[in-house]
C-alpha cells in the first residue's frame, strides 16, 4: 500500500477558505514537505499544474509554482521517494514533455512518473490563447490518448512517426532515453476517464466525497477494476484524502468549522463558473464532482477529521478497500503536516506498521 504527498504548489493548498493556514508556495516548503515525507516513509509525492486562481480573498491558487521544474529540484535533494509532476496536455507538446522527463529520470536515477492533466478549466488555457474550444471537452481522452502514444514512442524507441489527428510526428527523436519505465497518472472520473486510464496509466485516482467517510470511494474503485479488466491491465487505484488532525476529534473539528465558516465565495464562485462549462459532463466526472463540494474543500476528494488515532483508523478502512493500491494525502497545514503524519498518525496505523522511518 503506497502512501504518497500532494505538495503544496498552488497558494493555500486544497481550502477555500480564508480562515485555514494560508501560504505562498515556495521551493523551501515543497523541498521541506518532501524531504520528510521520504524521511517518514512515504513512497511518491505528486505536483499539480495549475495556471490561474480562482481569486477571491484568500487568493485561491493565484500563486503557483511550476509543476516540472519543482520536481527536477526536488529529485536532487531526494533519494528514493517516487515524484510525479504534472503536464496540462494542452500547453506542452509531448514530444517536449518525453524529454523532460527523461531529463529528471537521470536525475532522480529512475524515480520519475507523469501525471496527464486532460484540463477542465478553460480560463487557464483562455489567457494564453490555448483553448480549443467547448469541443475538447469531448475528445480530450482521444486527445490524451495521442499524447501519450507519441511519449511512449519515444521513450520505448527514441523515435516517433506517429500519425493522429493531434499530432504528428516525422522522425521524432529522443536521446538519451529514460533508465526506468516512466510510470503515468490518470484521474479521470467519467466512463470515457476510466477508458484512457485503463488503456493507457499506471494508476488512477479514483474519488470521494464526504467527511471520515473512507470507503466512500468503493464504487470508483470497482469502476476502475472493471475498466481495466476490459483493456487487460493492471491499473492501481489511488484514492485522495485531505486530512484534518489535532490531539483530540473536538479540536480537529473545531479547525474544521473554522475553515468552514471563512469559506471564500468568489473563490468558490469561479469554481462552479469553470466547472459548468462541460455541459454534457457525465455524472460523477470531475466538472459534475468540483460544483458539489464539501465545505470549503476545493475538490472532489474526501475529507478525514479527527484525532490522531481516529485519523490513522480511518485511514486503515480507506486502505481497505479492495483494489485500492495507494493513497495520497493533503493537509490543511503543510508547516506542521510531515511531521504529525510521521511521529503521530502512521505509526498509529495497522497498514502502516512495517514502516520503518529514516532517522
Amino acid at each position: 500500500m503506497d502512501f504518497g504527498v500532494f505538495i503544496p504548489i498552488g497558494s493555500n493548498g486544497w481550502l477555500i477558505s480564508t480562515t485555514s493556514p494560508r501560504y505562498r508556495p515556495s521551493w523551501a516548503l515543497n523541498r521541506d514537505v518532501v524531504q520528510k515525507a521520504e524521511r517518514y516513509g512515504m513512497e511518491f509525492a505528486l505536483s499539480m499544474t495549475k495556471l490561474r486562481g480562482f481569486g477571491g480573498e484568500s487568493e485561491f491558487w493565484d500563486h503557483a509554482m511550476d509543476s516540472f521544474t519543482l520536481m527536477a529540484g526536488l529529485a536532487s535533494v531526494t533519494s528514493r521517494i517516487k515524484l510525479f509532476a504534472s503536464t496540462a496536455v494542452l500547453t506542452l507538446h509531448p514530444a517536449i514533455v518525453a524529454r523532460m522527463a527523461a531529463t529528471i529520470d537521470d536525475i532522480s536515477g529512475g524515480r520519475f512518473g507523469v501525471n496527464i492533466v486532460s484540463g477542465w478549466q478553460q480560463a487557464e488555457y483562455q489567457q494564453m490563447d490555448l483553448w480549443p474550444g467547448a469541443e475538447h471537452f469531448a475528445r480530450r481522452y482521444q486527445y490524451c490518448a495521442e499524447y501519450v502514444q507519441v511519449m511512449q514512442d519515444l521513450w520505448t524507441t527514441g523515435r516517433s512517426d506517429f500519425k493522429g489527428e493531434y499530432f504528428r510526428m516525422t522522425d521524432c527523436r529522443l536521446s538519451p532515453r529514460p533508465s526506468a519505465r516512466i510510470e503515468l497518472v490518470c484521474a479521470g472520473q467519467s466512463g470515457g476517464g476510466m477508458a484512457f486510464a485503463a488503456r493507457h496509466g499506471d494508476y488512477n485516482f479514483c474519488m470521494a466525497s464526504g467527511v471520515n467517510t473512507p470507503q466512500a470511494n468503493r464504487v470508483a474503485v470497482a469502476s476502475l477494476a472493471a475498466a481495466a479488466a476490459e483493456a487487460g491491465r493492471d491499473v492501481g487505484a489511488y484514492v485522495l484524502f485531505m486530512v484534518i488532525a489535532d490531539e483530540t476529534d473536538a479540536k480537529a473539528m473545531n479547525k474544521w468549522k473554522l475553515y468552514n465558516d471563512g469559506a471564500d465565495p468568489v473563490a468558490l464562485s469561479w469554481m462552479f463558473d469553470q466547472a459548468s462549462a462541460d455541459t454534457q459532463a457525465a455524472a460523477g466526472s470531475t466538472a459534475r464532482t468540483l460544483q458539489i463540494p464539501v465545505g470549503a474543500v476545493n475538490t472532489n476528494m474526501g475529507t478525514l477529521v479527527g484525532s490522531y488515532e481516529t485519523v490513522a483508523n480511518l485511514l486503515d478502512e480507506a486502505a481497505a478497500v479492495p483494489g485500492v493500491k495507494g493513497v495520497m494525502l493533503c493537509f490543511d497545514d503543510y508547516g506542521t503536516a510531515m511531521d504529525d503524519w510521521g511521529l503521530r498518525i502512521q505509526p498509529l496505523m495497522r497498514c502502516r506498521s512495517y514502516v520503518t522511518p529514516v532517522a
